[in-house]
């Protein structure tokens, strides 16, 4: 009998593949020689042509990407993620029209992108990222009706995201645009990409408002990451909107006025995550990924980014106070509202923020007392307030008790109490009130300010009525005769 499937996955196989001739009678319709460690160039399969499935990822294959692979007019699932190739992708493989599945990502590949991949009516699942890859995107894409997962994060793509030419169907649940160069205001395409449920656009060149319209158009959303652009203007309120969002970070942009209140009522953040999985073809499973700041430190989430929950909006401009309604999010794990102009005091109901575990308020402008209800915090394993005006005593207690780093409490004058080296025995530490050493300076102003104008009315009246004059001279005349 005719061999139809070939499995050779994760055995540490190593060395070339041969070239099969063309007079071969191959009958393969898969083959996976996946995680192993073959090297060289990728093997041609003359004769393979009722090859559907393909898959030779995580190896060392290194050289270009043959233009014979277009021969194969079966195939639907093209994988060959995680190797070392180079060159450009040959306008070729948009003979492939039955491809479903193309992952390409984690190589070394470069170029401009074929305006011919707008033939690819079938493709489900594109993952192009880290590459090298240049140039702009196919206006066409946004009509390819089937692709719902399309990933071209850290590339060197430098261009504005295309408008659909007509109307477009979008039928994406998760893109990817994050670590590239793209310029222009939020995408105005993706209004119509009703469906979609992750959008990475983090450390791009993207400016302008972000538009209120997310929070309609695109109702589905469970991840948002906008951070490290250059984006303007106040937070939306319709952002409330998204019952789905898990996950929203907007860091380091040029964000303005208040946190909104409306926040509060962010449906999915009041609770915990559950794992959910979407399935491809040919029984094979993917999971959204994210790189987002974790306890202090950039990590990539892959599987478990489904159970993460959090708000990151560091690094911006925000100011006014901490909506308490915020601690109605009791889901959330992470909270990062860190490098802002933020005032009044922290919330005091931060201990209803049941599960969370990283907590970063630092560099900002909050004043009064850490609330008690912080010690109630169970799962806090990371803190950071320093560099405000907080006063009093810092709160003890069960979880607090293992944060013993005193630079987490630093550059708050009026703190006392463990992990800091000041006792709060015999002290009655007022609070650090920014109002109320405002109000202290615009008294002294004031004194000084009618001292001088009391002053020049004083020598104005005297150089200018001649009887102030002639009194003030003969006093200065009797003064000196008594002398």
């Amino acid at each position: 009998p005719s061999l139809a499937s070939l499995y050779l996955y994760n055995n540490n196989l190593v060395g070339e593949i041969p070239t099969a001739k063309a007079s071969h009678n191959c009958s393969l319709t898969t083959l996976s020689l996946a995680r192993n460690a073959f090297a060289g160039a990728l093997p041609l399969l003359e004769g393979c042509d009722k090859l559907a499935i393909l898959d030779l990822s995580s190896n060392m294959f290194n050289n270009t990407i043959p233009p014979q692979l277009s021969g194969m007019h079966s195939l639907t699932d093209l994988r060959l993620y995680n190797n070392n190739l180079i060159g450009n992708i040959p306008h070729q493989l948009c003979r492939l029209l039955s491809v479903q599945i193309l992952d390409l990502s984690n190589n070394w590949l470069t170029g401009d992108l074929p305006d011919c991949w707008c033939n690819f009516q079938a493709l489900m699942f594109m993952d192009l990222s880290n590459n090298r890859l240049t140039g702009k995107l196919p206006d066409c894409w946004w009509s390819l009706e089937a692709l719902f997962f399309m990933d071209l994060s850290n590339n060197s793509f430098s261009s504005k995201i295309p408008a659909a030419v007509g109307s477009h169907n979008c039928s994406l649940k998760s893109l990817y645009l994050a670590g590239n160069g793209f310029i222009g205001t939020f995408p105005p395409v993706l209004e119509g990409c009703n469906s979609l449920d992750t959008l990475d656009m983090g450390n791009n060149k993207f400016f302008g408002v972000v538009p209120p319209w997310i929070g309609s158009q695109i109702p589905l959303l469970r991840i948002l990451s906008l951070k490290s652009n250059n984006f303007t203007g106040e937070i939306p309120l319709e952002l409330s909107r998204l019952s789905q969002l898990q996950l929203l970070d907007m860091a380091n942009n040029s964000l303005t006025g208040s946190i909104p209140v409306t926040f509060g009522s962010l449906t999915s953040m009041k609770h915990p995550q559950n794992l959910s999985t979407t399935e491809l073809p040919n029984e094979w499973k993917y999971y959204d990924r994210i790189n987002i700041i974790w306890k202090g430190h950039e990590q990539k989430f892959g599987k478990e980014i489904q159970l993460l929950t959090g708000i990151d909006l560091s690094g911006n401009l925000l100011s006014r106070c901490i909506p308490e309604e915020l601690t109605n999010l009791q889901g959330i794990q992470f909270l990062n509202l860190s490098r802002n102009h933020l005032s009044c005091s922290i919330p005091e109901n931060i201990g209803s923020l049941t599960f969370l575990e990283s907590l970063d308020l630092s560099s900002n402008e909050l004043t009064g007392a850490i609330p008690p209800s912080i010690s109630s915090l169970s799962w806090l394993t990371t803190l950071n307030v320093s560099n405000n005006l907080l006063s009093g005593k810092i709160p003890t207690g069960n979880q607090l008790q293992t944060l013993t780093d005193p630079s987490i409490y630093s550059n708050n004058s009026g703190l006392c109490g463990f992990p800091l080296n000041i006792s709060c025995a015999n002290t009655s530490l007022a609070p650090v009130e920014r109002n109320g050493e405002e109000e202290d300076h615009w008294m002294y102003y004031c004194v000084i300010a009618g001292i001088v104008s009391g002053l020049w009315l004083w020598f104005g009246m005297l150089f200018t009525v001649k009887s102030w004059r002639c009194c003030f001279l003969s006093f200065v005349d009797g003064m000196h005769v008594k002398l």
